[in-house]
C-alpha cells in the first residue's frame, strides 16, 4: 500500500503517504460511530511522517480512553472525516479509509474498541484479532 493517496469528496482536501500502512483496522469506539454515522470506522495508520496534505482541515478535538486530546480532522467544506492524531500515539496518523482513492488492498486484520461495537457487526469476521478496547 506504499504510495497511496486519498481525500475528501469535495475534492479541496489531498493527502499522499510515502510509507507502507503500518496497520489497517476496525474501531468500533463509540465516537468513531458518531463521526462516521454508522457502526465504526476503518482506519489506516501510516507514520506521521510519512504523510502530507495539501487544502485545509478543519480539528475537531476530543478526548481518548488515555484522557489525553485526540484530533478528529475533517474537511471544512464537505465535511469529510480524512484523519486523526491521537496524542497518545504521537506517531502515527489515523486515515479513514473512506477517504483512500484505491480500497481494494484494504485488508483489516484488527477490531478495537470491541466492547463498545453494536451487537450485529460481531459476527461479521471472527478471524480478525479482537480488542475490548484500544492499543496501549
Amino acid at each position: 500500500m506504499a504510495g497511496f493517496s486519498g481525500g475528501c469528496l469535495c475534492g479541496k482536501v489531498r493527502y499522499a503517504s510515502t510509507a507502507d500502512a503500518v496497520m489497517t483496522a476496525v474501531c468500533h469506539c463509540t465516537h468513531c460511530q458518531k463521526q462516521a454515522g454508522t457502526a465504526y470506522s476503518v482506519i489506516v495508520g501510516v507514520p506521521r511522517s510519512a504523510l502530507t496534505v495539501t487544502g485545509t482541515l478543519r480539528d475537531y478535538v476530543d478526548k481518548g480512553d488515555s484522557g489525553l486530546p485526540v484530533h478528529r480532522n475533517f474537511c471544512p467544506e464537505c465535511g469529510s472525516p480524512i484523519l486523526t492524531l491521537v496524542d497518545a500515539m504521537p506517531q502515527l496518523t489515523f486515515i479513514k479509509a473512506g477517504t483512500l482513492d484505491d480500497t481494494s488492498t484494504l485488508n483489516p486484520t484488527t477490531e478495537i474498541f470491541c466492547s463498545s461495537a453494536q451487537a450485529w457487526t460481531q459476527k461479521a469476521q471472527p478471524e480478525r484479532h479482537r480488542f475490548p478496547k484500544g492499543p496501549s
